[in-house]
């Protein structure tokens, strides 16, 4: 009989938790109801509510203390720690990772463990189709994402992919091998390799409350995937300073042609100015590409946890 570790981020969810739990159960009781082939275990991760998140959790915690287990952090880290922290807590022959606002079908559930268990399968996760609410902008922004970091990075991320996803313990165990501060999921994955098969399904609806990432959170976790997965962005830094040096040289001796051909140089301050904004601008365009990754660099060198926990069960 095989254990299926259940890893459940939450931040601000109090609404959900109690019909996340009731209806996971219900998935899982069906599976089991010819013969009992899987044993849960429910993972809730409290990245810092600042409602009663903690309190319903505990709830579960109390009536069902062998089936749910939980930890509490002193602060919000972030989803990326609190997704880690799950999968180092989680005992399973096969850890699922699911979101609490049950945007993630718990009905594929029953596929995606019939396929890591009766194939050779390390992994099976999902797609979700275009989200329900999403915004023209917002899915072209995450569109344009996909083809971007596929672009500059040697590791495929598959577009749309979802943290719902069951993986082998050997999968997950080389997951926790990656200690890196700074942490990008989806990438990490892709990198670790291993044979993965993706299903697709429809958007669903939140069952309460309402999303809690921003455009602006969305923008920067974009630009922290294709900084911790590429080293492009330092290489087009170096082009646009060896392009606009190459420029300024022919530049250079076009001014000393027309001074020795036709004469002075006309008076320009105008474009004088220009050409000092511009080539100002790709200085500190260079350097602050160059200032994220040594941004990165530092944050790694600290040593600081992952994460804090306040409270465990």
């Amino acid at each position: 009989m095989k254990k299926l570790s259940i890893v459940v981020p939450c931040y601000n969810e109090e609404e959900s938790v109690t019909l996340f739990f009731s209806t996971v159960k219900e998935v899982i009781n069906k599976i089991n109801s010819d013969r009992k082939v899987i044993v849960p275990e429910y993972i809730f991760i409290d990245d810092g509510s600042s409602d009663d998140t903690l309190k319903e959790i505990k709830k579960l915690n109390k009536q069902f203390p062998d089936v749910v287990h939980y930890q509490s952090f002193s602060r919000n880290f972030g989803k990326e720690s609190a997704l880690f922290s799950g999968l180092e807590k989680s005992t399973g022959d096969y850890v699922v990772v699911m979101d609490v606002d049950l945007q993630d079908p718990p009905e594929l559930l029953s596929k995606m463990l019939s396929l890591i268990q009766n194939s050779d399968y390390d992994c099976v996760g999902t797609i979700q189709k275009e989200r329900l609410g999403q915004s023209k902008l917002r899915a072209f922004l995450s569109s344009s994402f996909y083809k971007v970091v596929n672009k500059v990075s040697d590791v495929y991320i598959e577009p749309n992919a979802r943290d719902y996803r069951i993986m082998t313990r050997k999968f997950v165990n080389e997951v926790l091998a990656l200690p890196e501060f700074n942490r990008f999921s989806k990438g990490i994955f892709s990198w670790v390799g291993f044979k993965t098969t993706y299903i697709t399904y429809e958007s669903q609806p939140r069952v309460a409350g309402k999303t809690h990432w921003s455009l602006q959170q969305l923008f920067a976790y974009s630009i922290e995937g294709i900084i911790d997965f590429s080293d492009v962005p330092l290489k087009l830094a170096t082009w646009v300073g060896s392009i606009s040096f190459i420029l300024s040289i022919l530049g250079l001796i076009f001014v000393i042609v027309r001074a020795l051909t036709v004469g002075g140089s006309a008076a320009g301050w105008p474009s004088l100015v220009v050409i000092i904004l511009l080539v100002g601008g790709i200085q500190l365009f260079c350097l602050g590409i160059l200032g994220q990754y040594i941004s990165k660099i530092y944050l790694e060198t600290k040593h600081r946890p992952i994460y804090i926990v306040r409270e465990d069960a």
